[in-house]
């Protein structure tokens, strides 16, 4: 199960990010997700939204360069060594992790949630379920 997450490509110059928000706003798209790297040159927004397709359409019509990802969504017990445990199972199948961030939920305890990109996918959702590490799919990420 992937989720997609949308990496938008930024000029690093004052107000760039705040245009690419705006745009969003103005299209009434809600970011479930977000994280941001940048290089002297550019950065990279990594977005989980509610709607791929409406998101990737507003930020083509104003001139932004994205593009579309699969990635892991991962609910992490929120426990002491929940993390850690999420990263044996990964490990333990020899599964790579480009990178990865957290979110947030509305609801209170239970669990934390993360993005994971990976090498294999398939790989990675079938160790982490044989852990019983519970993946969240685009739809459950839009109603947490």
């Amino acid at each position: 199960m992937s989720v997609k997450q949308i990496s938008v490509f930024l000029e690093n110059k004052p107000g760039t990010l705040y245009d690419m928000t705006r745009v969003l706003a103005e299209a009434n798209i809600d970011m479930r997700a977000f994280s941001l790297a940048e290089t002297s040159e550019f950065g990279i927004a990594r977005i989980i939204a509610d709607d791929v397709y409406k998101t990737v359409a507003a930020l083509r019509d104003a001139g932004f360069v994205s593009s579309v990802t699969d990635v892991l969504g991962v609910a992490v017990p929120d426990v002491p060594g929940g993390l850690n445990g999420v990263l044996s199972a990964l490990s333990e199948a020899q599964v790579n992790i480009e990178y990865m961030y957290a979110f947030l939920s509305g609801e209170k305890g239970g669990s934390a949630y993360m993005i994971f990109r990976v090498t294999d996918i398939a790989k990675a959702s079938a160790a982490l379920s044989s852990k019983g590490i519970a993946l969240v799919s685009s739809d459950e990420i839009s109603n947490l």
